[in-house]
């Protein structure tokens, strides 16, 4: 037997699993489980032509979520499988703690990763981060876990070379967790829910990573951000893409950061789109790369506000009906430059990567969308 998925799964009252008191995140009897059971081919080969039919598949082999493997992720998550995290757009379809399972279970993703996707889920259902424009939008953006705190390597994640893609960890398959939850609970669809012009890999992969904290010589993200020092936390961030920036010739932080900080700048990102909209930039920085930095600027705040100056263009480098677009918005600053975001706090800082030299990354965002970061195991009451 094969449970059933989030397009077909039965509405079920809130309190109809909770209040059994035979029934809880360590067991219960054998209707602990609301979906639907499907009787489908254990070849992957069958059950992957099987999902990508039914319309729940990505087009990649997809794992079958049996009911003890649901179980397993139910009762890793520490709650019961009936609790609903939230409503997830466009289709606004009731995100329970079974159908996260399911999902994850399709995904790869250990069952360990649960309160992970659970606290990433509440982070995109928080109205700042706008998930019914990132998920309808043209633009190819995807939302990116950028995890802190222990969890990191409880789960083995991702955070040295090839951390954005291309290392083999968990960070594969918690991120592809995410775009099915999108998919299968969202309802999410090329073409029709998502107006995506081109999209992008991270819409299939989804983007998982951690900070490597260790070698960080600034504070964590989650800490800057207002969490516990020590505490597991995930941001979540619209990432449009990544844009490698490399450089062999600066050898102090003072010019890295101009060489950085330029690069941002690009033209035609979405944040140069309209007036000011909140729009972010995360910029990922290799450890050699932030120990120089760090030596120039010990305290990161100070970091982000040369970021920040260098990310610039003068109003001359765009074509005049762009120039007077700008102007009517009130983007144009003291000196004729256009800023590419409103303060240095919307540029958010991560450390992690190889610790061959010569590179930074950028993830510019959606636009009108900010960044959320939750802490793990604490569910947000107001999105039930």
């Amino acid at each position: 037997m094969v449970d059933g998925f989030p397009r077909i799964q039965p509405q079920v009252a809130a309190d109809s699993l909770a209040s059994r008191v035979d029934c809880g995140p360590d067991g219960c009897t054998v209707d602990w489980l609301a979906a639907s059971r499907l009787v489908v081919d254990d070849d992957p080969v069958e059950f992957q032509r099987f999902a990508t039919d039914a319309g729940f598949g990505d087009g990649l082999p997809l794992i079958p979520p049996t009911e003890t493997r649901v179980r397993d992720c139910v009762a890793a998550s520490g709650r019961f499988p009936d609790e609903v995290i939230g409503l997830v757009p466009p289709h606004n379809g009731r995100a329970t703690v079974e159908k996260v399972a399911i999902n994850a279970v399709m995904a790869g993703a250990p069952a360990a990763a649960m309160p992970l996707l659970i606290a990433a889920l509440d982070a995109m259902l928080d109205p700042q981060f706008n998930l019914f424009a990132l998920n309808t939008t043209t633009c190819s953006v995807v939302p990116g876990l950028f995890v802190t705190g222990p969890v990191r390597n409880e789960l083995g994640l991702s955070m040295g070379a090839g951390c954005y893609g291309g290392d083999a960890s968990a960070s594969a398959a918690i991120g592809r967790a995410t775009r099915l939850l999108m998919r299968n609970i969202g309802g999410q669809r090329i073409g029709l829910s998502s107006k995506s012009v081109f999209g992008q890999p991270g819409r299939v992969s989804g983007i998982c990573v951690g900070e490597w904290e260790e070698r960080s010589p600034w504070a964590p993200l989650s800490e800057r951000r207002g969490i516990a020092n020590g505490a597991s936390a995930v941001t979540v961030h619209g990432v449009t893409g990544t844009v490698d920036i490399a450089d062999i010739v600066a050898h102090d932080g003072a010019t890295l950061v101009e060489v950085i900080g330029k690069s941002l700048a690009i033209l035609g990102t979405n944040a140069f789109i309209g007036g000011w909209h909140g729009a972010e930039v995360m910029v990922a920085i290799a450890p050699p790369w932030a120990d120089l930095i760090a030596r120039v600027y010990p305290d990161i705040d100070e970091m982000t506000a040369m970021l920040w100056k260098h990310a610039a263009l003068p109003l001359s480098f765009w074509p005049q009906a762009h120039q007077r677009d700008l102007e009517s918005r009130g983007r144009v600053g003291a000196g004729g430059t256009v800023s590419l975001v409103e303060t240095p706090q919307h540029l958010l800082v991560i450390v992690n990567g190889g610790l061959a030299n010569l590179h930074a990354l950028a993830m510019h965002s959606f636009g009108p969308t900010k960044s959320v970061t939750r802490t793990l195991h604490e569910p947000n009451p107001a999105h039930r």
